[in-house]
C-alpha cells in the first residue's frame, strides 16, 4: 500500500468518476448512425468502417446489457492506465513520477466519455497501447507475436491502426530483436487482418477492411478543389464540387448530407473507386491548396477550449434526453432486451457534466509535451521512447491527411503520448540493459574498474 500509495490515490477518483458515468447516463452514449451500425444483429463486413467492434458486440450480446459493454470498457482503460503505471515503476520512474504520467488517461473527461460509448475508439486505444507496450517490455517471439496480434485486432476495429504495424515491424529491426520476433510480429498480425479480408471477399466480393477509403479522402479535398484547375475526365466530373470554396462545409459533411454529389454515383464499390481517383487527381493538381487545408486542421491541436459548445453534439454529455430516431431504437433496444434510450440521472449527471468543462489536458500542453518527447528521445536516439511518441504522432497527423480533424481521433494518441515521455524521463542507469549485455557482469566490470574486488 505505501509503496504504490500515490497510484491508489489517483483511482479513487477516477473510478468515482466512471460510476458518475454508469450511474448518471445508464446505459450508454451514442454517436449518430455509427454506434447503431456497430449494434446490428445481421453481422457484415462493415461499408465505411470496419466491423471488428461488431463482432465484439455480438459475443457479448447473450448477456443483453449495454451496460456491461460500457463498464467492461471503463475498467479495460483503467487497467491500462495501471499497466502503463506498472511498467514505468519497473523501468525506475518513482511512484509519484508513474502516477503523475497517467493521470491524463484516468481523468481526461473524454477518454471517459468514449469509455462509456457504442464506439470502436476505447477498445482501440487499449489495443495499440497495449501491443506497444509489450514490444518494449521484452523482446521475445511470444510477446511479439502477441503485439501483432493486438495490431491485426486494432486494425479491424479501425483502420488507422494499420500503418502501426509497420512502424512496429522497424522498432523490431532496429532494436535487432531478431528474425523470429519480426516474423512472430507479422505472422500474427496478418492473422486477423486476412481472415477479414477473406469474410469481405466472401460477403461483398472484395478483399478489403473497408469500401470507403477514397470517399473519405475525397470528402477531405471538398476543402479546396476546383475543376477547373483540376480537369477530371467525364466520369469523374459528377464530384466536383458544386460551391464555392469559402461556403463550403467541414469535410465529413459531404459524406452524408443531401448536397453530396457522392451521393448520387449508385454501387458502393463504384462509388469508392471513383472518389479515389478523384481525390488522387486534386492532390495532384492542387498540392499546396492541399497542405493548406491540412494545415488547417492542425491548427486544432493548439487550440485550447475542447469541450463542444453545441448542445446537440455527441461529445458534449446530455442535459436533457434525446429520443433515437425509430431505426436506432429498434437495433439498441434489440441488443438491450429493453429500451436502450439513453436516461439521465440527476444529480450524477450534472456531477459529471460540471466536471466536463475542466477536467481535460488542452491539447497545446498535449502537443508540446509530445514535441519535446520526441526531440528529446531523438537526441538520446532513445528507441524505447521514440516508438511509443512516433505512434502518438503517426495517430495524430494522420486524419487531417486522409479525411479531417475531429476530437475523437485525437485521444488513442493520449495513453502512448504518456508512455513515451515516462520513458524519456529515466536516467540511463534505470534503463534496462539488453539481452545480449546483462546487467550482472557489465556491473561487475564497472565495480573492478574503479578498484573494487
Amino acid at each position: 500500500m505505501r509503496t504504490h500509495r500515490a497510484l491508489l490515490i489517483a483511482l479513487v477518483p477516477a473510478v468515482i468518476l466512471r460510476l458518475l458515468a454508469v450511474v448518471g447516463y445508464p446505459p450508454a452514449l451514442y454517436f449518430w448512425a455509427d454506434s447503431f451500425a456497430f449494434l446490428r444483429e445481421e453481422l457484415a463486413p462493415g461499408t465505411t468502417r470496419p466491423s471488428g467492434y461488431s463482432l465484439l458486440l455480438a459475443l457479448l450480446r447473450p448477456a443483453h446489457s449495454l451496460t456491461l459493454v460500457t463498464v467492461l470498457q471503463h475498467l479495460a482503460v483503467v487497467g491500462l492506465a495501471v499497466a502503463i503505471y506498472a511498467f514505468l515503476r519497473k523501468r525506475g520512474l518513482p511512484g509519484w513520477g508513474a502516477t503523475l504520467l497517467v493521470t491524463p488517461i484516468l481523468f481526461d473527461e473524454f477518454m471517459i466519455l468514449l469509455e462509456h460509448m457504442i464506439m470502436a475508439d476505447a477498445v482501440f486505444i487499449v489495443l495499440i497501447t497495449a501491443a506497444v507496450l509489450l514490444l518494449i517490455w521484452r523482446s521475445t517471439p511470444v510477446t511479439s507475436g502477441v503485439a501483432g496480434l493486438l495490431l491485426g485486432l486494432a486494425g479491424i476495429f479501425r483502420t488507422v491502426g494499420l500503418p502501426l504495424l509497420v512502424l512496429a515491424a522497424a522498432y523490431v529491426l532496429l532494436k535487432r530483436y531478431g528474425w523470429r520476433s519480426l516474423t512472430a510480429l507479422l505472422v500474427a498480425g496478418a492473422v486477423p487482418l486476412g481472415a477479414y479480408a477473406v469474410w469481405a471477399k466472401a460477403e461483398k466480393g472484395t478483399y478489403a477492411l473497408t469500401q470507403a477509403d477514397g470517399n473519405f479522402l475525397w470528402s477531405r479535398t471538398m476543402s479546396f478543389a476546383d475543376c477547373e484547375v483540376i480537369r477530371p475526365p467525364a466520369e469523374l466530373a459528377v464530384l466536383c464540387p458544386n460551391m464555392p470554396v469559402e461556403q463550403r462545409p467541414y469535410p465529413p459533411h459531404w459524406l452524408w448530407e443531401d448536397f453530396s454529389p457522392l451521393l448520387k454515383i449508385p454501387g458502393v464499390a463504384h462509388r469508392n473507386e471513383l472518389a479515389g481517383q478523384f481525390a488522387r487527381k486534386a492532390i495532384l493538381a492542387q498540392p499546396f491548396d492541399y497542405l493548406q487545408a491540412v494545415s488547417v486542421d492542425f491548427k486544432q491541436f493548439f487550440r485550447w477550449e475542447r469541450t463542444a459548445s453545441d448542445e446537440g453534439s455527441p461529445y458534449k454529455l446530455p442535459s436533457v434526453e434525446r429520443p433515437l430516431k425509430d431505426f436506432a431504437k429498434d437495433t439498441a433496444d434489440s441488443y438491450e432486451s429493453a429500451s436502450a434510450s439513453t436516461r439521465i440521472n440527476e444529480p450524477f449527471a450534472g456531477w459529471l457534466r460540471a466536471y466536463q468543462r475542466f477536467g481535460y489536458l488542452p491539447f497545446p500542453l498535449f502537443t508540446l509535451g509530445l514535441l519535446v518527447t520526441l526531440g528529446f528521445a531523438a537526441w538520446r536516439r532513445d528507441l524505447d521512447a521514440l516508438f511509443p511518441g512516433l505512434t502518438a504522432l503517426a495517430l495524430l497527423v494522420s486524419p487531417p491527411f486522409l479525411a479531417a480533424f475531429d476530437l475523437r481521433y485525437v485521444i488513442p494518441a493520449i495513453p502512448l503520448a504518456c508512455l513515451a515521455a515516462g520513458l524519456t524521463m529515466l536516467r540511463g542507469e534505470s534503463r534496462p540493459h539488453s539481452m545480449e549485455e546483462p546487467r550482472g557482469p557489465r556491473h561487475s566490470r564497472r565495480h573492478a574498474q574503479a578498484g573494487n574486488p
